[in-house]
């Protein structure tokens, strides 16, 4: 189990009734890492029917919690963590793969994105072993910070190793990893035509039974309901949004979010509400969704620009909320209805 992303994009992708040429859409989902999964897919024939889909789907994803998951004692990533500082452990190779994406993502961003935040999340609330949602004391935060930090973690070989006694927490990337992994899979059981999601985070490709694309609609970001702000057409891409308005407390008339600046150990304040990236891996998509709300209005805006990244912004105003979108993304998404 992992922590539940937030749901800002909706699928508008209706099961179909097959063709009279015996071509059909399927599509199944359930629970998975604190939220849920779904697959939808157009089979024709001789392709595999829904159950071998599903076995092949939920056998990944349980893998990834196997790996990565925070909320297992017995994940690989949890017993890594549990071990003290100057301490190594043989991990999988897609653990080490997703510590390097983490390691260039948090150089790329100055050391605001890290994936060593567990600490600061359990310490405010927000994470698997919070206690409490408030702003803890000057002195606690300072012990957590000595153990926050990409720098503490190197792979030596097939071995993950820690020079601090950090703790890494995938949950910005570990959904879109898993979108990858079962839209490879997807790929390999010469299914080609597909929209596959998990808490949130979703790869599509090809186009739907009655050749229409694939359409996502980006949610306003409010708590209280879904309203569609935008609705966009996707094939071939990953699409990932990060936002900060359903997983929030308040405190002293502040409102304090469980999206983490490592370099300064508090959640961020600044208006960028939400953000929604499009790229062609959902695993990137999910990291730089992540790391650009981390980053704020202006500092992401010209991060997007600087590395040609599609981004859709939502932006808080005294009057509401202000969209802000890049020509990547405009490009990448293809035809838009408002």
């Amino acid at each position: 189990m992992f922590t539940g992303r937030l749901l800002g994009l909706v699928i508008l992708a209706g099961i179909l009734a097959g063709c009279g040429n015996g071509d059909s859409t399927e599509g199944f989902g359930g629970p998975t890492m604190g939220s849920t999964y779904s697959i939808k897919y157009v089979r024709h024939a001789g392709m595999p029917d829904a159950t071998q889909v599903r076995r092949e789907v939920e056998s990944i994803l349980g893998e990834v919690d196997r790996q990565l998951s925070t909320y297992r004692n017995d994940s690989d990533i949890e017993r890594f963590n549990a071990l003290p500082a100057n301490s190594c452990q043989k991990m999988p190779a897609s653990v080490l793969e997703l510590v390097l994406v983490g390691e260039q993502l948090s150089a790329q961003s100055e050391g605001s994105y890290d994936l060593t935040v567990e600490p600061l999340m359990n310490l405010w609330g927000f994470g698997p072993q919070g206690r409490e949602e408030k702003v803890p004391d000057a002195e606690a935060l300072a012990e957590v910070m000595s153990r926050i930090g990409h720098q503490h973690l190197h792979a030596n070989g097939d071995q993950l190793c820690k020079d601090a006694a950090v703790e890494v927490d995938f949950n910005s990337i570990a959904a879109g990893y898993a979108v990858d992994t079962i839209a490879a899979r997807l790929d390999a059981m010469g299914i080609q035509d597909y929209l596959a999601e998990a808490t949130g985070e979703l790869k599509a490709k090809g186009r739907k039974l009655d050749g229409s694309p694939w359409r996502i609609a980006l949610e306003e970001p409010r708590d209280d309901q879904q309203v569609a702000e935008r609705v966009i057409n996707v094939d071939g891409y990953g699409v990932s949004t990060s936002g900060d308005y359903r997983n929030y407390f308040l405190q002293d008339g502040r409102r304090y979010s469980h999206t983490f600046d490592a370099r300064s150990g508090a959640p961020v304040l600044h208006d960028l509400a939400s953000v929604t990236v499009i790229h062609p891996s959902a695993l990137m998509a999910d990291g730089l969704s992540t790391l650009l709300l981390i980053l704020g209005p202006e500092r992401a805006w010209d991060y997007a620009e600087k590395h040609d990244i599609g981004a859709f912004f939502v932006i808080r105003a005294d009057t509401g909320f202000v969209v802000r979108t890049n020509k990547a993304f405009e490009r990448l998404s293809g035809e838009k209805t408002d």
